[in-house]
């Protein structure tokens, strides 16, 4: 799939953002290892900030709460520069995160089919909204509801399936 070359026009970040299991933890350690860039994992600065995993997050204090601390840690980084972020997968299901991305970078939606993420995630148990549900027709369920705001959100699209992690991230940097 060919994109047009996308122009920073001052904006200093890659987010990365995508259903659980499109590869952004990959391509963001692969843009930092290989082109210099500072990396960011947003669910793991959450987990570090509150000190206790995503699950028991989600457990002990909400869905909602957990929205918030990474609507408040995409707020913290406008402020920063050359810096790739692998966004949770709900992120761009707030509009107030999707204005926060835009304003300091370049909105990436690395896709996935429904099988590929089954056979990333199936042996993971760090995702609290597959656990008990890992089988295509769920993660397909879910990511038809989310697909629409994950392209809204979305500068440019590529598919990650079938594909190495270098040829993505060459791909996104030659966008850039």
């Amino acid at each position: 799939m060919q994109h047009p070359t996308l122009q920073m026009n001052g904006k200093k970040n890659i987010f990365l953002i995508g259903f659980m299991g499109a590869g952004k933890s990959t391509i963001a350690r692969c843009l930092h290892s290989h082109h210099g860039m500072e990396w960011l994992e947003m669910d793991k600065e959450i987990e570090k900030s509150e000190g206790m995993p995503i699950s028991e997050i989600f457990r002990r204090k909400g869905e909602e709460y957990f929205r918030e601390l990474e609507t408040g840690l995409l707020l913290s980084l406008e402020s920063r520069s050359n810096t790739v972020v692998s966004c949770g997968g709900g992120v761009p299901l707030r509009s107030c995160n999707v204005e926060a991305m835009k304003r300091s970078g370049i909105v990436v939606f690395l896709t996935a089919r429904p099988e590929t993420i089954l056979e990333r995630v199936k042996d993971s148990h760090d995702r609290p909204l597959l656990e008990g549900h890992k089988d295509v027709e769920y993660i397909a369920g879910l990511l038809s509801k989310r697909l629409e705001r994950y392209q809204a959100a979305a500068d440019v699209q590529i598919a990650t399936d079938g594909r190495r992690t270098a040829e993505i991230a060459e791909e996104i940097c030659a966008l850039l």
